[in-house]
């Protein structure tokens, strides 16, 4: 297969526009009068869901999973939300400190979400959802959010997905504003499998408070160029080998 972008260019190019992924797409990239930082800032970090095997019946708890970055030498993690007790805040402040105390960053957190839903009062609920968790990630103090765009469904056309999707996402990014919260869509399959479908989701929700959680290997066609066309929306990064 040909790639419209080799591998050493697109990591060329990739670093080029990391503080894009670290700190907003350049199209919303003013903030009280200041804009995104000029030079390169790409963090190193983990995501929960990588130890699942051990976090979901034991013997690991997120606790263990913050002092495994510390070991690991990262900068951060991302606490994938499936694998937290609750959402109780005394909970959720001790996780909190842990990190701060062991100067470990919160890159993030991940919460399971279909948007892609024809049913208003589905959508409804996957806003209720990603409500609950933005607050939770207040608590946590999180400032980015993964979340999924979801399949489409049988008989839909991806147009009507993209709709239903920007209908929840933007709803849900007006109250992700509130907390200073950035919710990021994941590349990951689904309505999300395409480039340009992330884009015009993006473009039309239009928000500061969205961006995209790149996952570079979730493009099972050309991904090189995909990569590429994501780059300026991305918030958050998921880097390894295809």
């Amino acid at each position: 297969m040909t790639y419209n972008l080799g591998r050493r260019q697109f990591f060329n190019a990739l670093g080029a526009a990391t503080a894009s992924l670290c700190l907003g797409s350049p199209a919303n990239s003013q903030s009280g009068g200041k804009t995104i930082a000029a030079a390169p800032r790409l963090l190193s970090g983990c995501c929960a869901y990588s130890y699942r095997k051990y976090l979901q019946k034991g013997p690991m708890s997120m606790e263990d999973f913050i002092l495994k970055a510390v070991e690991l030498e990262i900068d951060g993690v991302d606490m994938t939300t499936y694998y937290l007790k609750s959402t109780d805040p005394s909970y959720l402040v001790g996780l909190r400190r842990l990190a701060f105390r062991n100067a470990v960053g919160f890159s993030g957190a991940a919460i399971g979400t279909d948007m892609c839903q024809p049913e208003p009062a589905k959508r409804a609920e996957e806003i209720e959802k990603i409500k609950k968790w933005v607050d939770a990630a207040e608590i946590l103090g999180v400032a980015h959010l993964r979340v999924f765009g979801g399949q489409v469904p049988k008989g839909a056309t991806d147009e009507q997905g993209i709709q239903w999707v920007v209908e929840t996402m933007k709803r849900a990014c007006e109250y992700a504003a509130t907390r200073g919260i950035i919710l990021g869509i994941e590349s990951h399959g689904g309505i999300t499998s395409k480039a340009t479908n992330i884009v015009e989701i993006l473009k039309r929700v239009d928000s500061p408070f969205a961006g995209c959680n790149l996952d570079i290997s979730n493009f099972p066609e050309n991904p090189y160029p995909q990569i590429e066309m994501c780059i300026p929306y991305a918030t958050h990064t998921h880097i390894r080998d295809f």
